[in-house]
C-alpha cells in the first residue's frame, strides 16, 4: 500500500473532540505523521509533544528540528526534558518508561496520543515477543488503540511500511533526524531491524503486512478469551477486601487448567498486579490447587502474593502487606498505622451497629501483644481476641496489624469489627472505620 494522506484518513480516530497529541521524536516516521496530519486540515486541535531524553549528544539539536518543523506547519509544540535512569532493565526500557510517564501527564480525558509506529515496528515487536515466549496476547503485538492515562493512545500507521513512509517524505521534501544509536546491534530491536528483517524482506516481500494481519487475528482471539475470563471472574465471586481481592477456590478448582490460568491472569491484570508466568502457574497448581489449603500456603512473585483462607484465593499486593508505618492520627495514638491505611472516628446519631461511647477518656490505639480478651457487644461471654478474630473470619495476615482501640487500659473496640460490651453508646456515638486510603 502506497502511503498518502487520503489512505491515512480511514486509519485515524473517528472522534474529533479533545486534543490530538502527536508524539514527535524528529525521526522519519513521526515527521511523516505530523506532516500528513497537518495536510489533512482536520477539524481537530493538533499539538506536538517532544520528549528530550538527554541521552544522545544530539538531543538538543533534535528538539530544535522538531520545534522548527512545528513552527513551519503552524502546530503547537511542547518539549519536555526527562532524566532517564536505568533501573536494571536496560536504557531502552528506562527511556520508554520516562517517555510514557510524560505522555500520561499531558493526555487528558477525550484526548488522543498519536504515535508513528508502523508495520515494520509491529513485525519487530512480534518477533521479539516470540523470542521471549508468548501467547496470543503477546502475538497481538501493538494494538491500534488502547487506554493511556485519561485518554487514548492511537497508532494510525500500523498498516504502512517504513519504505512507504520514506517515499512520502522524499516526495514532500521532508527532513528528519537519525538516531545514531539505531546502528548499535547490541540492542535486540536494532539487531532484528538491521540484520534479520532485511533477509526476511528479501525472501518474503510484504511479510510485515501479513504479520500485521496475524497480530490483528490474535488480538481478536484475545478479546474473546478476555470475555470468557470476565464471565469466570464473576462466577468466581470476585470480592474486594481490605487488602487485595479474592475469588472462590472451589470455582477455580472446577475449571480446566487452561481456563483456570486464563482466569488468574485476567484477575491479576485487572488489579494492576504482576501476571503469572508459566513457572508461577505451575506453583499455583501444586501449592494452591493441589496442596494444603490453609493460611500458610502462598505463592509469591513480583508485587503479588497469592494465599488461601476459608476456601478463597486472595491476591495481596506486597506493598500493602509490607507497608512501613509512617502516618499519625489526631487522637493521641500509641501506634502509627501503615502508610496505606487510615482509621477514623465518625460521630453518628444512630446506627444499625453498636457505636462507641464518645465520652470515654484517653482514647488511643495499640496493636496486639497477645493474651487480650474482650466481649463484643451483644455476646454472652468474653473470649480471647485470637479466637474472636477466627470467629469473625479475619484473614490471618491482617490480625497482627488491626488497630485496637483502648480507653486508658480497657480494650473498648477492635478496629471497625466490633465495640466491646459496656463501652457502646446509648444514643449518638462514634462509628469506627478502618480502610485503605483512596489514591
Amino acid at each position: 500500500m502506497t502511503f498518502s494522506i487520503a489512505k491515512l484518513q480511514p486509519h485515524l480516530p473517528k472522534a474529533h473532540s479533545g486534543i490530538w497529541w502527536i508524539a514527535l521524536s524528529g525521526g522519519l516516521d513521526s515527521c511523516v505523521l505530523l506532516h500528513s496530519l497537518a495536510a489533512l486540515n482536520l477539524p481537530v486541535t493538533l499539538h506536538a509533544l517532544h520528549i528530550n531524553h538527554q541521552i544522545s549528544p544530539n538531543a538538543n539539536a533534535w528538539q530544535a528540528h522538531c520545534a522548527d518543523m512545528c513552527a513551519r506547519l503552524n502546530i503547537a509544540f511542547t518539549a519536555i526534558k526527562v532524566d532517564v535512569k536505568n533501573s536494571g532493565r536496560g536504557i531502552e526500557d528506562a527511556a520508554r518508561e520516562a517517555r510514557y510517564a510524560v505522555f500520561e501527564q499531558h493526555i487528558k480525558s477525550g484526548d488522543y496520543l498519536l504515535t508513528a509506529h508502523h508495520a515494520d515496528d509491529q513485525a519487530e515487536t512480534l518477533l521479539l515477543r516470540l523470542m521471549r515466549g508468548t501467547g496470543s496476547r503477546g502475538l497481538a503485538a501493538m494494538a491500534q488503540q488502547r487506554p493511556l492515562g485519561q485518554g487514548t493512545l492511537f497508532r494510525p500507521l500500523l498498516n504502512f511500511s517504513r519504505a512507504e513512509l520514506e517515499d512520502y517524505a522524499r516526495a514532500q521534501g521532508l527532513s528528519w533526524v537519525n538516531d545514531e544509536s539505531n546502528a548499535d546491534d547490541h540492542y535486540d530491536r536494532n539487531y532484528l531491524r538491521n540484520q534479520v528483517m532485511p533477509l526476511l524482506r528479501e525472501r518474503w516481500p510484504g511479510f510485515a503486512g501479513r504479520w500485521q494481519q496475524t497480530a490483528e487475528l490474535c488480538a481478536a482471539n484475545e478479546s474473546l478469551i478476555e470475555e470468557f475470563a470476565a464471565q469466570d471472574l464473576e462466577l468466581a465471586d470476585f470480592k474486594p477486601k481490605l487488602v487485595g481481592t479474592s475469588i472462590s477456590l472451589v470455582y477455580a478448582e472446577s475449571l480446566s487448567v487452561a481456563r483456570r490460568h486464563n482466569l488468574m491472569r485476567t484477575w491479576l491484570r485487572g488489579q494492576c498486579l504482576s501476571t503469572p508466568e508459566q513457572q508461577h502457574l505451575q506453583q499455583i497448581e501444586q501449592q494452591i490447587i493441589g496442596g494444603r489449603q490453609d493460611a500458610e500456603t502462598q505463592v509469591t512473585w513480583g508485587d503479588v502474593s497469592l494465599r488461601v483462607y476459608r476456601q478463597r484465593i486472595y491476591a495481596l499486593p506486597l506493598a500493602d502487606l509490607l507497608s512501613v508505618p509512617d502516618s499519625s492520627l489526631e487522637f493521641a495514638p500509641a501506634i502509627t498505622l501503615p502508610a496505606e491505611f487510615q482509621f477514623g472516628f465518625e460521630h453518628l446519631e444512630s446506627s444499625d451497629k453498636p457505636l462507641l461511647n464518645p465520652n470515654l477518656p484517653n482514647l488511643h490505639l495499640r496493636f496486639r501483644q497477645g493474651g487480650e480478651r474482650c466481649r463484643p457487644a451483644g455476646r454472652a461471654h468474653s473470649q480471647t481476641l485470637k479466637r474472636l478474630l477466627q470467629d469473625y473470619g479475619v484473614e490471618p495476615w491482617l490480625r497482627e496489624s488491626l488497630p485496637l482501640v483502648y480507653s486508658n487500659d480497657d480494650l473498648v473496640a477492635v478496629a471497625d469489627l466490633w465495640v466491646c460490651e459496656g463501652f457502646q453508646a446509648e444514643g449518638a456515638g462514634f462509628h469506627l472505620n478502618y480502610s485503605k486510603k483512596r489514591i
